[in-house]
């Protein structure tokens, strides 16, 4: 299990999307750690967690093992925040243990079933053909192409950034991890948001490719006490691309620093 915990203070726990791993919050950890204390792992599958040893992989599981990881860190209560697949298991964990929860964000979040919403790597690997050679499939040029398409702007994308996704995704065990979880079997509790009682804030870029803003509407509409802020120019891994403006917005959601003073 490899996991990062960083900073002082009450603890934020951030979840990575799929095709991701906990170096998506690289920028918004230097900026959020000196009001927080940031656990940020790995799921297994990614980065470079352990792949699980029966290879299976879901919502479902997620929440259990989360639940597991924090028991073992002791953490009775934590602010949390997650980034398309991670802000699913976010959602269905505060379902699940909403005493636990004081806080949510969550960013371009996964978990409405329409085909809409569902990104272009979890199609391709839904296909028969594509899914039984994915690591063969998904090259370098192929996840750049996917990085174009989460990025708003394509001048933040560099070789870097394209080496980091790459390497982690091609890891030993990860592209099988992939094709098994999205090819596992999903339940759309979408219904059930209107149960999560933790303050929200929804955070969307506004030009998101893999799930659009559309979606961000929905979660608003279905969480009670819920709000919701779209970044223009900004695609789908908003703590990436604009780390400082977001990071501010988690600051002041959370209570850490005042709202900034605004002039007509």
């Amino acid at each position: 299990m490899h996991y990062r915990d960083e900073g002082k203070g009450e603890p934020l726990v951030l979840l990575h999307g799929a095709f991701s791993s906990l170096h998506t919050y690289n920028a918004w950890t230097e900026i959020l750690k000196d009001h927080f204390r940031i656990i940020r792992p790995d799921l297994p599958g990614f980065g470079i967690s352990n792949n699980k040893i029966d290879h299976s992989y879901g919502i479902t599981i997620y929440t259990d093992f989360l639940k597991k990881f924090l028991d073992i860190l002791d953490i009775k209560q934590c602010y949390i925040a997650g980034s398309s697949l991670g802000g699913w298991i976010s959602w269905e964990f505060a379902l699940r243990y909403p005493e636990m929860i004081k806080r949510m964000i969550l960013l371009d979040s996964a978990g409405f079933m329409e085909t809409e919403a569902v990104p272009l790597p979890f199609k391709m690997a839904r296909t028969p053909l594509v899914g039984k050679i994915i690591k063969y499939v998904i090259r370098k040029n192929v996840l750049e192409q996917f990085l174009k398409q989460v990025y708003y702007n394509k001048n933040k994308i560099t070789e870097e950034l394209l080496d980091r996704y790459y390497d982690l995704f091609s890891r030993e065990g990860n592209p099988e991890a992939f094709l098994s979880l999205v090819n596992g079997h999903f339940k759309d509790n979408t219904r059930k948001l209107k149960y999560i009682t933790a303050p929200t804030l929804i955070i969307w870029g506004e030009s998101d490719e893999w799930i659009p803003v559309k979606y961000a509407h929905k979660f608003h509409q279905k969480i009670p006490h819920s709000k919701i802020v779209i970044y223009e120019h900004v695609g789908h891994i908003p703590m990436e691309e604009a780390p400082k403006m977001t990071a501010q917005d988690v600051l002041e959601f959370l209570g850490a620093v005042k709202p900034a003073l605004t002039t007509a």
